[in-house]
């Protein structure tokens, strides 16, 4: 299969999996302290719920369901970066709503813009960027 056929064959991202324990607390924060808005939370498998959360207008979701078999929950570095215009109002925001977010705004300089770090109730780390 070429280069061409694959890109044809994979057209988006749908959503990024984020395993945790606890639905309830982790769709709290993702809803009421980072903002993003619930779009999906239905039943599905053994009484377990596939819940998806996203930024309004984001293409992809973010999915946070119980880690599959073998799979453990929280603790993971889940490469997620969310994007603000506003870094310094976003990180005193969700720092003022209780979230678990870096001390200091990371400034390395051109081209890496600023960003910090920020950790859900289970250890999960996101980060947040800046662009502009």
């Amino acid at each position: 299969m070429s280069n061409a056929e694959t890109t044809r064959a994979l057209s988006r991202i749908a959503n990024v999996i984020v395993p945790v324990a606890d639905q309830e607390l982790e769709l709290r924060f993702y809803t009421e302290t980072l903002g993003l808005e619930k779009r999906a939370d239905v039943p599905f498998g053994n009484g377990d719920r596939w819940i998806e959360v996203a930024p309004a207008g984001a293409e992809t979701a973010i999915a946070l369901c119980p880690p599959g078999p073998g799979g453990e929950a929280g603790g993971k570095h889940t490469g997620i970066t969310l994007q603000t215009g506003d870094i310094e109002a976003c990180h005193a925001e969700l720092g003022e709503r209780g979230a678990d977010v870096d001390a200091e705004i990371s400034r390395m300089g051109d081209p890496v813009p600023p960003l910090f770090w920020l950790r859900d109730p289970e250890g999960n780390s996101l980060i947040v960027v800046e662009v502009r």
